[in-house]
């Protein structure tokens, strides 16, 4: 993707952490989703790392080849035309400036913003705040010399490793989102916090857009808004959705020798124009 698009692109995507609303973002997995979601009127499509490994037959946790994920992000950005941001883990490198390579590599690939999760691959243990600040620095300092603005979701995993209790991690996690945008994050992704009182304590305390994970139990938009949420991304519960759907659609069609499990309101024609109408 030229410089121009990826820039302009990158702009949009900021403001719109900026609205009046709350920015939705569906996470896709492949091509056909991001136009569904785009179709659907959505102002940007993010990307879901598990659902991508998934697709292309890997593990979540940075077991995707680097370059098979950039060919996936570089086939969705060339078809559709709103902003998409990347779910690109932990940075796809073992020091910062490999981290800065790898962002020079998704830019390239037309991303116009990215995740990098605090955390080890794999949900491991959470990497030292200064060790995590200095790979998002790395991120940013690549964007500029890129020339194009991405937004820098910057996930922060304490909520992963203490989910009894909400209240427990929010002190570190506040220190973490301090020392992220000084590093040159632009949003913070609390991921795993649904409780509200303490999703306004954060948001409160840090001033910046602030990133919630849309699961069955998220608290609704209208409460996540009143508690200075900015962003609500659906991570991994499309694929999983749609997995489980296809899956009782087959376990229906074995046991019991019938199709109507196969009924649906999408069908070829809608899949097909998703494309016809779009050019490349």
């Amino acid at each position: 993707m030229d410089k121009n698009t990826s820039a302009a692109r990158a702009e949009t995507l900021r403001a719109l952490h900026h609205g009046q609303d709350v920015l939705l973002l569906p996470n896709a997995w492949d091509v056909l989703t991001a136009r569904v979601f785009e179709q659907q009127g959505f102002p940007a499509v993010a990307t879901t790392s598990g659902g991508i490994a998934w697709a292309l037959g890997y593990g979540d946790g940075e077991q995707t080849p680097l370059a098979e994920v950039l060919a996936a992000v570089g086939r969705i950005t060339r078809v559709v035309k709103v902003p998409v941001t990347v779910d690109f883990e932990g940075g796809y490198g073992a020091s910062a400036q490999a981290v800065g390579e790898s962002v020079r590599a998704i830019i390239q690939a037309g991303a116009a913003g990215i995740n990098l999760e605090d955390s080890l691959p794999g949900h491991g243990p959470l990497r030292p705040v200064d060790e995590a600040a200095a790979r998002i620095r790395a991120a940013r300092q690549a964007a500029d010399q890129a020339g194009v603005p991405i937004v820098i979701n910057a996930r922060v995993d304490a909520w992963m490793h203490a989910k009894d209790n909400p209240q427990a991690p929010l002190e570190d996690a506040i220190a973490r989102g301090r020392a992220y945008l000084a590093a040159g994050a632009d949003c913070l992704y609390p991921i795993g916090l649904l409780d509200v009182p303490v999703i306004s304590a954060f948001t409160t305390a840090l001033n910046a857009p602030v990133n919630i994970m849309a699961v069955a139990a998220t608290p609704p938009l209208a409460e996540l808004k009143a508690a200075g949420v900015k962003r609500l991304s659906t991570a991994t519960a499309l694929t999983a959705l749609a997995l489980g759907s296809v899956r009782n659609a087959v376990r229906t069609i074995r046991d019991t020798g019938t199709f109507g499990a196969l009924r649906s309101d999408f069908n070829y024609t809608d899949a097909q124009s998703l494309f016809t109408t779009t050019a490349g």
